[in-house]
């Protein structure tokens, strides 16, 4: 039985904790003592706490985030109930600021702040030879990166089958935007390089083709990101998929002309465009050329095949509706494959606290702390502009509506979509476990009632819905069933080849 478990709750099985692996591969000796053990947060607190409890460990630490933080206090709750003398660690950006007096952390013994890999052996060695430190809040302080032993060994072959599997070729972030807690580093701070693409490669010979990285400015040096990409073409086959987050306003040539040689369906971006007013970009410290920007993904859509995942930010001090309103359109019209629209949530520590009396900022004082009104933007508003975003992601970011999205977004997408999620809601009354036929039924329903739009709309509609794999009678065109769809879509599709085929040889 380990005397040490490393443990957090993530929000599903797929994703396996880069941290957790991190705290197991810097225990040194102690590592043999110990075990890591992942739950998930739709699981019960008393059943984690059962098979926590079954391997007797004497010290359990918890990895605490924004969104396991309530039911990680459920758990350590009930540990303490069971077992009073079990020690509790806890760490994680959730208790690395703002700790005291949160109710986690007076449940638990010891809470450690910040990147935690040596401070928590050093925690662990002191009580297991019975000399408990007195103090209970234990401050990490910045490690170099060389003296840490990289923890990609020990992913098992079960998590790089089944999950996805985090690497970092970097820590930190040299920008300085007050709604993350990345405005606190004071750089980013590069692992070696050989090093880590050493252990790249032990990942891809053990079968690994899906990197998700987690560097906050992969391309911030050029140089190092030519190298990484080099390394995976060189290994380049039909399941490689790889996810970087980029810095939208930073793309030279020689990383274009990387870029262009990755195949359709192996690269990833993610690209962070929070805001393009300028006026708020300069209230919450965010530096971004927006021309250079919106130039670079206009690039990246028009002359690579990497997939682009972009983000917008609603709620941030400053910006009111029809601000965000023309930000979504802007970025709308370059095509992006995904917008996820977030709303602001104050994460504890960010510096984007101190706008809240200038700005009217309320956040929910309860996980996951999302705004919920602002001196621009009132309730009512806001909860709009939640379900906004929850029909975005069902419609807009799906790949169910590729041919009718368009029409449905017309000249004026965040004018025309606002509409369409309130129709949404008011005939559904939900935003969450809508059938797809009854999805597909409203919003045929709203665009021709609502919207404006005719009988074309309802062929490219049903061309949607043809793709969508659905059974039975087609729920918005009374008679028409799938069967019949699918064929004359079909038909359609050797036609356009046949046409094809003669023009290229004409």
């Amino acid at each position: 039985m380990p005397e040490i478990l490393l443990s957090t709750l993530n929000a599903r099985y797929t994703h396996a904790s880069l941290g957790l692996r991190y705290l197991f591969a810097n225990l040194g000796v102690l590592r043999a003592q110990s075990e890591v053990i992942e739950f998930t947060i739709a699981m019960r607190p008393l059943d984690i706490a059962e098979q926590v409890l079954a391997k007797q460990p004497k010290i359990v630490g918890f990895g605490v985030y924004i969104w396991n933080v309530a039911e990680t206090t459920a758990v350590i709750s009930l540990l303490k109930m069971l077992q009073p003398q079990l020690i509790i660690v806890i760490g994680g950006p959730e208790v690395s600021y703002e700790a005291e007096g949160q109710i986690i952390s007076e449940r638990a013994d010891y809470v450690i702040s910040g990147a935690a890999e040596e401070s928590l052996r050093a925690l662990c060695s002191q009580l297991l030879n019975g000399q408990a430190p007195k103090e209970k809040f234990i401050h990490s302080p910045l490690i170099p990166l060389a003296q840490l032993s990289l923890p990609y060994e020990h992913y098992t072959d079960t998590d790089l089958k089944q999950r996805f599997v985090y690497v970092e070729a970097s820590r930190g972030c040299p920008f300085k935007c007050e709604f993350c807690l990345s405005a606190l580093d004071k750089t980013a701070y590069p692992f070696e390089l050989g090093h880590f693409l050493s252990e790249m490669d032990q990942l891809w010979k053990r079968g690994l083709r899906h990197f998700k990285f987690v560097d906050r400015t992969f391309n911030l040096k050029i140089a190092t990101t030519q190298t990484i990409l080099e390394f995976f073409l060189e290994r380049l086959d039909a399941e490689t998929f790889l996810h970087f987050e980029l810095v939208p306003d930073h793309l030279p040539d020689a990383l274009k002309d990387c870029i262009q040689r990755f195949p359709a369906g192996s690269l990833q971006f993610e690209v962070g465009i929070q805001t393009f007013n300028p006026a708020v970009q300069a209230l919450i410290s965010r530096k971004q050329d927006n021309a250079k920007s919106i130039e670079n993904l206009a690039w990246l859509r028009q002359h690579s095949k990497a997939h682009l995942h972009t983000d917008l930010i609603f709620g941030l001090p400053g910006e009111d509706l029809a601000s965000f309103a023309k930000g979504f359109d802007q970025l709308v019209a370059l095509r992006p494959h995904e917008i996820q629209v977030g709303i602001l949530k104050r994460l504890r520590g960010a510096p984007i606290i101190r706008h809240t009396e200038g700005f009217g900022l309320i956040f929910n004082p309860y996980p996951p702390y999302n705004i919920l009104a602002t001196d621009r933007i009132d309730l009512f508003t806001m909860q709009q502009m939640n379900r906004f975003a929850r029909y975005w992601d069902l419609i807009g970011n799906s790949g169910r509506f590729e041919y009718s999205l368009n029409s449905l977004l017309g000249e004026t997408p965040f004018a025309r979509f606002w509409v369409l999620s309130e129709q949404l809601h008011q005939r559904s009354g939900q935003t969450h476990q809508i059938a797809l036929p009854r999805l597909f039924k409203l919003v045929h329903e709203i665009a021709l009632s609502d919207l404006g739009l005719d009988e074309a709309f309802t062929e490219q509609l049903l061309a949607d819905y043809a793709r969508s794999g659905q059974k039975g009678a087609i729920p918005f065109v009374p008679g028409l069933r799938q069967r019949a769809l699918q064929q004359a879509a079909t038909d359609a599709r050797k036609q356009r080849q046949v046409r094809h085929a003669l023009d290229s040889d004409s």
